[in-house]
């Protein structure tokens, strides 16, 4: 072989090689990442399901699930889990930052997860069923078939995933709750992990069963892609809220009494219907109290009612207890996260307080106020004698002549004053001295 076929066969041999490390370079492993921080309600389901199937689309590695949540609603858990039983990609639950939960839904939802892993100071559990039919008694036959339902799902998600039974039914019947070191002894998690790094490091090459077949992870140096909500998930997620949704409750309805006390106005009755959908919307998932509902409308009443009626303030301080009262009760639902905090409450009921009361006040102010038009807007209003006035004569005002009778002689051409009415004629007098 010739010199120059010897230098060939080298730099061919060198070009393929370096083809091949750009093709490995451009086929980088991609972590995907998303952020569950709050309850958990049908938009983060949404969110969650669309997340693995995009990371599924991807060919990711896995789906990395930071998760912070007091709870949720358990059909959009069942929705949850489903998901991630059937996902053909890893899906890794990482309980995170320190102080973090995986409460109530969390729990199931990190159970069902291929890997769990939470960060130090950190807990899980408290898994006591929530629907939207709110808080049952716990000896009825209902609340047993909800507890016994729910405690037999999370059985069957930690066999399935190779966790700790015993411990995943008392989370649900006797609503313990653990921490991150204790429910790594106990099997329920598989690691623990100061951060992000840590866990993308300890779990590199690990082996996870995806459906039928055995998954090893590659996330050492991987590209991290963290997906968001988009505009209309978060949009939707932000009225979900129960202080968000009570608050868009109260502005429709102040919105279409405004619309309804002063019809043409439109801006109001818009304003107050879109609030009004978007409200329901939000509580639609949420276990409503309608004796609360009940409370809220009487109140408002109350406020209104204070307008036609001279109660001295009563109606208005029951309006006010009627409201606070019907917005309390308003969440039928033990679980603080799912109920209206009295930060929202309270000022809200004041808010309406102060409107209705401003509006008393006007109403009040305009009763009380003089009248400047018909007869007895000119009653008090000075006017110029056009003739003799004895006994009766003429006077001129606003343009017009009157017929006028006074008990004193009058000069034409002195000015008098409207003292009073007689039919279609009016008293006059004249104008003392120094008298406007």
């Amino acid at each position: 072989m010739t010199f120059f076929g010897r230098i060939f066969k080298i730099l061919l041999v060198l070009v393929i090689c370096l083809f091949i490390v750009s093709i490995s370079d451009s086929q980088a492993e991609q972590v995907d990442i998303i952020t569950i921080d709050g309850i958990i309600n049908p938009v983060s389901a949404d969110f969650i399901v669309q997340s693995i199937n995009r990371a599924e689309k991807d060919g990711s590695e896995c789906l990395i699930m930071e998760l912070d949540t007091p709870g949720g609603l358990v059909e959009s858990t069942r929705i949850i889990v489903k998901k991630m039983l059937a996902a053909d990609v890893p899906v890794i639950v990482f309980v995170t930052p320190s102080g973090a939960r995986a409460a109530s839904a969390g729990t199931f939802i990190t159970i069902a997860s291929h890997i769990a892993a939470m960060a130090p100071g950190t807990h899980i559990g408290a898994a006591h069923p929530v629907t939207i039919q709110g808080e049952q008694d716990e000896k009825s036959t209902m609340f047993k078939k909800i507890e016994n339902d729910m405690a037999a799902y999370i059985k069957g998600i930690a066999k399935e995933k190779n966790r700790n039974v015993e411990w995943a039914e008392k989370a649900v019947r006797e609503s313990v709750s653990i921490t991150a070191d204790e429910a790594l002894k106990k099997n329920i998690i598989d690691l623990i992990c100061r951060d992000l790094n840590d866990l993308l490091e300890k779990i590199n090459g690990k082996k996870v069963k995806v459906k039928d077949r055995e998954v090893t992870l590659k996330t050492a140096g991987a590209e991290i892609n963290r997906i968001e909500m988009n505009y209309r998930q978060k949009f939707f997620d932000v009225i979900s809220n129960p202080n968000i949704a009570y608050l868009l409750m109260t502005i429709g309805m102040l919105g279409l009494f405004f619309e309804l006390k002063s019809p043409g106005l439109i801006f109001p009755g818009v304003v107050g219907v879109i609030s009004l959908i978007l409200a329901f919307y939000g509580l639609q998932t949420l276990p409503i109290n309608y004796a609360g509902l009940a409370l809220i409308v009487f109140g408002i009443f109350l406020f209104v009612l204070e307008l036609y009626v001279a109660s001295y303030g009563l109606l208005t301080t029951g309006g006010i207890i009627s409201f606070i009262l019907g917005s309390m009760m308003l969440i039928d639902t033990p679980y603080p996260f799912l109920q209206v905090s009295l930060k929202i409450i309270i000022p809200v009921a004041m808010s309406f307080a102060a409107v209705f009361v401003f509006l008393l006040g006007a109403v009040i102010k305009a009763h009380r106020a003089k009248v400047k038009t018909g007869f007895e807007g000119m009653i008090g209003n000075n006017a110029v004698a056009e003739t003799d006035i004895l006994k009766e004569g003429k006077i001129y005002i606003h343009g017009e002549l009157w017929n006028a009778k006074s008990d004193e002689k009058i000069a034409k051409g002195e000015t008098v004053k409207i003292i009073g009415r007689e039919g279609m004629v009016f008293k006059v007098r004249k104008i003392n001295e120094g008298e406007e």
